[in-house]
């Protein structure tokens, strides 16, 4: 006080007083007296107006920040720096901050951990729900287009086009629209399972039948030529030889994926902030390729074969509507590829989902819709007469 009494008297005014501590600077602020004040009037009021010094040069940092110091400055200088995504500091002034837990994230004020929010494609949120009635809208189109056709089955257009062909496809391809449901719901050890091995069964199967018919109909070209020898391959046993054959080599890869490494469920927590989202790893994401690569060569080979046969006579114009289907399945699957590896979390799910639907409902609007049109609309041209109007010619 003696200090601060020769330093008032020689300044006239108050203003401050510094002192060294160390390395840092001890200030006292002092309210401005006039000269004429007397300290001795001045002193009793002294504690009201007097600040408390400060022995440091920055401020407290709060909760959710830490410490930074620099070489440059004083040990009591620092910057005070938020706390990353993921890392929190509970208490003022830490020099770190700590990292949650794995199934937690730092809550806004990053000063506490939170329970992370888990997530999954659900049938209770509004995506789950659209691919469930997509899915679901489209299953019963299929059985109506089936119930056509047995109905129908004694009719000319439907015994064309091979019968019992055109009921596994239907059956496969209904199959394929019920798969995609397992893909919606919190995956387990088991639903992870089924969604690839059923995907690429059903799938392989309506693909052996696209193709099984695809060969049907050069062959029945062929064998109105006289004297052809092909007319003993025209039989059914061929055609479900082919479907049998394409799907038991799909059976083996699958099989094969299972035994080595085969998918499971599992808790993704980089892929979206302070979430985990459960979902289905591949297990051999060479397997998982493979599988779409025996599609992708299935749907190559039927997509030729009806190419090269699509100018043949009305009565065989299947070819046609084949190119067209293979055409949509094709892009739908190539679109696929780099859009589902460019998504994260659940919306993964929703694409398979989505290229599993299209590519079913490409294939069954552009080969059975024809068909059903004219069966229901057009019932004179679902005739013998008019199918081999050009084979007379």
């Amino acid at each position: 006080m003696k200090h601060f009494k020769e330093s008032f008297k020689e300044r006239g005014k108050a203003g401050w007083i510094s002192r060294r501590q160390g390395s840092c600077k001890s200030v006292l602020n002092v309210f401005v007296v006039e000269k004429k004040f007397p300290f001795r009037k001045m002193s009793k009021y002294f504690t009201v107006f007097m600040v408390p010094p400060q022995s440091k040069c920055s401020q407290s940092c709060p909760p959710g920040f830490r410490k930074s110091t620099s070489k440059e400055k004083p040990v009591c200088c620092y910057d005070c720096i938020p706390c990353p995504e993921g890392e929190i500091s509970s208490q003022s002034d830490m020099d770190i901050c700590i990292k949650c837990p794995e199934n937690q994230w730092s809550n806004q004020k990053k000063d506490a951990c939170i329970p992370r929010v888990i997530t999954f494609l659900s049938y209770k949120e509004p995506l789950g729900i659209f691919l469930t009635f997509i899915s679901m809208l489209f299953c019963y189109i299929n059985i109506f287009i089936l119930g056509i056709f047995i109905k129908y089955r004694h009719t000319p257009i439907v015994k064309a086009n091979n019968c019992s062909l055109s009921y596994v496809l239907l059956v496969s391809l209904m199959l394929c629209f019920l798969c995609s449901l397992i893909f919606i719901g919190q995956p387990d050890k088991l639903t992870c399972i089924l969604r690839q091995v059923a995907f690429g069964i059903t799938f392989s199967i309506s693909l052996s039948s696209v193709l099984a018919k695809t060969i049907i109909v050069v062959l029945a070209f062929q064998a109105t030529k006289p004297q052809s020898k092909l007319r003993n391959w025209m039989s059914s046993s061929v055609s479900n030889s082919i479907v049998l054959c394409c799907s038991l080599l799909q059976v083996l890869l699958c099989l094969v994926w299972l035994c080595t490494a085969p998918p499971f469920p599992y808790h993704n927590t980089e892929s979206e902030i302070g979430t985990i989202v459960i979902e289905c790893n591949e297990g051999s994401i060479i397997a998982f390729y493979c599988v779409l690569g025996y599609l992708g060569l299935l749907a190559a080979i039927s997509f030729v074969v009806a190419f090269l046969t699509r100018n043949l006579p009305d009565t065989f114009n299947e070819a046609k509507h084949i190119t067209f289907s293979m055409v949509v399945f094709c892009s739908v699957w190539v679109s696929f590829i780099p859009t589902y590896l460019s998504t994260r979390g659940k919306y993964m799910v929703a694409v398979e989902i989505f290229a599993i639907l299209a590519s079913s409902a490409g294939l069954l609007g552009c080969i059975f819709i024809p068909k059903c049109f004219v069966v229901l609309l057009k019932p004179e041209k679902n005739s013998k007469k008019y199918l081999t109007r050009y084979v007379k010619t």
